[in-house]
């Protein structure tokens, strides 16, 4: 385990979970690929200005194009889910971001992959606007966090004093096209005792500098060179940050 803290390993995170042993974490925060293109709405064949410039979502996640056949995904996700909680410990969570959408006029709200796991709550994430390409359409601004608990996991005292319904705006500054904006996944980490956060899908880095900023370690996946590349970037800078302010007060 000592290879792996506080370490972003390059590969698919389902054959790197399986080489970890049971129970060795105390909290997962993570957001899956959505399979964006893998849809029947225009919103992933127009990628003009913005946020989305250079049609960054439209040409997938680097390496990652996003497209799969939905029952693929869907057994995809649950075998990763699956691997989660194996190594969850009996005080731990999974916390697992993911977005509603409706295909072909039918509503997925990913009871396929989530079914039969031990599902405690959902929470809303409601994030500040963004731009839609699509007229039939009013502007999304949720996305779903389900929280899967183990049976001993609590909350510290005083965090159950925030509601389910969270408000948080978008990462904008970032090169990841769709990445976590660091207050929220503070509020998570900080409302447990986890000593030890694992994020699956880590991307742009932002689970790993929530858990620096409350002195906890953390291990994560992440597929795509460039993004393991810049998060250990932003994780570099946030380290040198805290060293500076470290310095400055002495």
């Amino acid at each position: 385990m000592d290879s792996y803290i506080n370490r972003i390993i390059l590969g698919d995170c389902l054959s790197g979970m399986q080489a970890l042993p049971d129970a060795c974490v105390d909290l997962v925060v993570t957001s899956p690929p959505y399979n964006l293109k893998n849809s029947t709405g225009n919103g992933m064949k127009d990628g003009r200005g913005g946020k989305w410039a250079n049609a960054a979502l439209v040409n997938g996640y680097a390496t990652y194009d996003d497209c799969m056949p939905y029952d693929e995904y869907v057994e995809w996700q649950r075998a990763c889910l699956t691997e989660m909680l194996r190594l969850t410990k009996p005080t731990g969570a999974v916390f697992y971001n993911h977005k509603w959408r409706v295909q072909a006029g039918l509503l997925q709200d990913r009871r396929e992959i989530i079914e039969g796991f031990p599902l405690r709550q959902i929470i809303i994430w409601k994030r500040a606007g963004g731009i839609n390409f699509n007229p039939g359409y009013f502007l999304p601004t949720f996305e779903v966090i389900y929280l899967f608990a183990k049976p001993d996991f609590k909350l510290v005292p005083k965090a159950n004093a925030h509601t389910d319904i969270w408000e948080f705006p978008q990462e904008m500054k970032n090169p990841h096209p769709a990445p976590f904006p660091v207050p929220l996944i503070h509020r998570i980490i900080s409302s447990t005792d986890a000593q030890l956060v694992l994020d699956p899908f880590m991307g742009s880095g932002t689970t790993a500098i929530a858990a620096l900023m409350n002195q906890r370690n953390y291990i994560g996946f992440e597929i795509s060179a460039t993004y393991v590349n810049v998060a250990n970037q932003r994780i570099a800078e946030f380290l040198a940050q805290q060293n500076q302010s470290l310095f400055s007060d002495q």
